[in-house]
């Protein structure tokens, strides 16, 4: 077992005052963090079904998950064919007034709620923008016209509120990503297995997944975690296991291999060199020494 380990899930802020506080300590920590995920759109797709699994991942539990695609990269022709089938799916999902569905969730608290609204006015609002203060109510919305500068593009949304960013192609998206920081998920959605191969190649990320969202976390044989900025260290089924295990090196040696031994010691001028490479020697199908 591990004697002790520190497993904080959090903000990257966050995350950094508890690794620093470890760091006094020299105590292992396994990170899970969060960021703005990316999700590339491309031409070539199924609209309703791409709007189902964007919908599905971005506004499940209000979008209070760290993995929820957290903005679009699409074409202005695709951000113009996925707009009605973001509204269809919202309206599929919770109905013509989402405030009324038992199955639409309320943000955690009133200092969030003043946060996340606030990040409404980064953008124009094409779908949603209702928001009732005293429920902590914010409609599934989804704004466009939203420029990388914005506010809502400079943190973690953690809301139910999913922007659309246009860009010409594949390759400029692909530039956007990788000008942000390393996020705890890459989505794209293709039916070209070029264009997701060139993603998942092309950027780095905790974790990658095609053609759906949040999915990959349910997954107990995958591991979950991420890298730098959105975290450190991985879990799940056998992965948490290790995480929190202390893998011991074990040797034991035998008493009668003493000639052996002494090949290790001074002094070395009297030692043939031929004989040190014949003891490392493994021999199966061919030979390999080990240096």
């Amino acid at each position: 077992m591990c004697p002790s380990l520190l497993f904080p899930a959090g903000s990257t802020s966050i995350g950094r005052i508890v690794m620093k506080a470890a760091a006094e300590h020299l105590t292992p920590l396994t990170l899970e963090l969060g960021g703005k995920n990316p999700c590339y759109v491309a031409d070539d797709c199924d609209l309703q079904t791409v709007a189902n699994r964007l919908v599905w991942g971005r506004f499940f539990n209000a979008g209070q998950t760290c993995i929820a695609p957290d903005y679009v990269l699409c074409t202005l022709e695709m951000q113009d064919k996925l707009l009605p089938a973001l509204h269809h799916a919202i309206t599929d999902f919770y109905g013509a007034n989402p405030q009324e569905s038992p199955d639409f969730a309320r943000i955690i608290s009133d200092k969030q709620f003043q946060r996340v609204q606030s990040l409404m006015d980064s953008g124009h609002v094409a779908i949603g923008g209702q928001t009732d203060e005293k429920e902590r109510y914010i409609a599934p919305t989804v704004l466009v016209d939203v420029p990388m500068s914005a506010p809502i593009m400079q943190e973690e949304i953690f809301g139910p509120i999913l922007p659309i960013v246009t860009v010409p192609n594949l390759e400029e998206a692909i530039e956007l990503i990788n000008a942000q920081k390393q996020p705890l998920a890459v989505y794209v959605f293709s039916s070209n297995k070029k264009v997701v191969k060139q993603v998942l190649e092309q950027t780095s990320s905790g974790g990658f997944t095609s053609n759906d969202t949040i999915i990959q976390t349910t997954l107990i044989t995958l591991p979950f975690g991420g890298i730098g900025p959105s975290g450190l260290g991985k879990y799940h089924g056998k992965f948490s296991f290790d995480t929190f295990s202390h893998h011991r090196t074990c040797l034991v040696h035998h008493m009668d291999q003493e000639k052996l031994n002494a090949l290790c010691y001074p002094p070395y001028a009297q030692h043939n060199p031929q004989s040190l490479l014949s003891t490392s020697e493994i021999r199966r199908k061919g030979t390999c020494n080990l240096l």
